[in-house]
């Protein structure tokens, strides 16, 4: 069960990854963010995402505890960075609605957490993931944890160049004021 778990999950990254890669190199070709939104896209947008944080929960409880971190960084940055995570992300999510957070267009947000990050919700999924990875101090949620990090982190790039054609000038000086991560 594990190991089938550890090969779905690095493999949803590992895709994922590659259609991000693919996006930044071929930005008029792309495939994230979506040319079109239609009613596919919901489907292959949180399908693999929502199966993703489902296979690190899984090998969080199945490989619970067998890693050697002391109960006070677990239980004390690991719990609060998921729930911080969480409260961000849905805070986010619902100012966006579920299908602009999936890649639908609609307006460029520079409010909220957007003040002080372009990316607040790839930020609160890593510290989601990284709290999960410490909480549950399981190897195999490390590794897949860690791929999915790198997936997070890549989003962005393949993203930006996406926002400067829909908002022009306006999230160009956007993002000269607002880092991209913090």
């Amino acid at each position: 069960m594990q190991n089938f778990l550890v090969i779905l999950g690095l493999g949803i990254a590992g895709m994922t990854l590659a259609t991000i890669l693919w996006s930044i190199v071929f930005p008029n070709r792309r495939i994230w963010p979506p040319k079109r939104y239609t009613t596919l896209t919901p489907f292959f947008v949180w399908v693999p995402t929502f199966t993703l944080f489902g296979v690190l929960i899984l090998l969080g409880v199945l490989g619970w505890g067998e890693l050697e971190i002391p109960s006070w960084l677990r239980f004390g940055f690991g719990l609060p960075l998921i729930l911080i995570g969480n409260l961000v992300v849905w805070m986010e999510v619902s100012h966006f609605g579920v299908p602009q957070t999936g890649g639908a267009k609609g307006i460029l947000r520079t409010e909220g957490m957007y003040r002080y990050s372009r990316n607040p919700q790839y930020l609160a999924d890593i510290g989601m993931i990284t709290g999960w990875m410490l909480l549950s101090a399981a190897p195999w949620a490390m590794v897949v944890g860690l791929a999915g990090i790198v997936v997070l982190i890549a989003a962005p790039f393949s993203e930006e160049p996406w926002l400067k054609d829909q908002y022009g000038d306006t999230f160009e000086s956007y993002a000269s004021k607002v880092r991209r991560f913090f």
